[in-house]
């Protein structure tokens, strides 16, 4: 499968300013997770802007799911610059050596279920223990910075309803009573440790977010997202009705040139930067631009129609995932990119080149969802 982006297209070009110095030998950047959706798509922006690259895996086997992604993505033969380490959220094991001689670090890797666990510890544990880890790992290691992939969640949730858009001095408000995914409160509580431990222990460490909403983008491999799957049963024409829900969207590849700016730019420090293209969608705007873009004979299978609360309410029961949806149902809850946009320069793709690029590149073999 090959990336849509072009070498003609000024807007798939690495920004100038996350370039490494030509006079200098480049900089090794360590991305955790490197066989995930964004994590690979972060390796591949930072071997074009011409830095070396070590990711880690959690197991040998994966080195080959993060080699085919690049090549889907336009990297063919990185050579010796990019390596790799053995290294999971849940164990001290490795991440020493992961870090060894890396200038900065993006830490992108942390758990992302296709249904909620019933028990919010299965999230919060390996999510706040592995970002404390890396954290530490960097710090002992001289690391200049890390960029910390944290999310819209841990921003806009457990609010009273507002039409105002939230911001990065927003933080979602964990005991206010509303309900919370689990998925929720692991990225609060992971982000809200990172803060603390950069304030209490991390010494010359600097620490920047990106809060990402729903990413989007060139799918580069069977590994996909929540919102990748969505899009993907809709397309297909697998929700014959579809919920009343809400969501910002945002395309990987910009996530991805955020956190190299976030990476690079010393105004970044210390800083939060929430990842929005334009405001949010309905599920049935995203069904209406799918079934458009693929015309009258492919398209007559996408439904636009939405399903009764009532509906979804009496199959709760009988799926978690029908039941994690129902807090969401009619929720518009807006964000703003605007501070990326203004600070860093960040100039992202709309959110419907975002979807467009999602149906184009959907594997036709049945995918694998983490």
């Amino acid at each position: 499968m090959s990336d849509p982006s072009t070498p003609s297209d000024p807007s798939t070009q690495p920004d100038p300013s996350t370039q490494p110095d030509p006079g200098t030998p480049p900089d090794l950047i360590l991305v955790t997770g490197g066989s995930g959706f964004l994590g690979a798509r972060c390796v591949i922006a930072l071997l074009q802007a011409g830095y070396r690259v070590r990711t880690t895996i959690r197991t040998p086997a994966r080195a080959a799911d993060v080699r085919s992604q690049l090549a889907a993505g336009g990297i063919d033969d990185p050579g010796d610059r990019l390596e790799f380490a053995i290294a999971d959220l849940t164990s001290d094991d490795g991440w020493a050596e992961a870090v060894a001689g890396c200038r900065f670090v993006l830490h992108v890797a942390s758990p992302f279920p296709s249904q909620q666990p019933k028990d919010p510890d299965e999230l919060i544990r390996p999510a706040r223990d592995g970002a404390l880890r890396v954290l530490r790992a960097a710090r002992d290691a001289g690391v200049e910075r890390v960029v910390l992939t944290s999310s819209f969640a841990a921003i806009g949730y457990g609010h009273a309803p507002t039409e105002r858009p939230f911001t990065e001095e927003d933080w979602t408000e964990l005991e206010s009573g509303r309900p919370l995914s689990p998925y929720v409160q692991s990225k609060t509580i992971a982000e809200r440790s990172a803060w603390a431990f950069i304030d209490a222990e991390g010494g010359p460490l600097q620490l920047a977010t990106v809060n990402p909403v729903g990413i989007l983008g060139p799918v580069l491999g069977p590994d996909i997202s929540s919102s990748i799957e969505l899009v993907r049963l809709v397309k297909e024409g697998r929700l014959p009705r579809l919920p009343d829900v809400h969501f910002g969207i945002v395309d990987v590849r910009d996530v991805a040139e955020l956190h190299l700016l976030a990476m690079t730019r010393p105004e970044a420090a210390g800083q939060r930067f929430l990842a929005i293209a334009g405001d949010v969608m309905a599920a049935q705007e995203v069904a209406l631009l799918i079934r458009g873009h693929l015309g009258e004979a492919a398209g007559r299978r996408v439904s636009t129609k939405l399903m009764s609360p009532w509906m979804l309410k009496a199959a709760a029961p009988f799926s978690r995932r029908v039941g994690d949806a129902l807090p969401e149902l009619g929720t518009v809850r807006r964000a703003s990119g605007e501070k990326a946009r203004r600070v860093l320069g960040w100039s992202p793709r709309t959110r419907e080149e975002a979807v467009i690029a999602t149906v184009d590149t959907l594997p036709t073999f049945h995918p694998r969802r983490p």
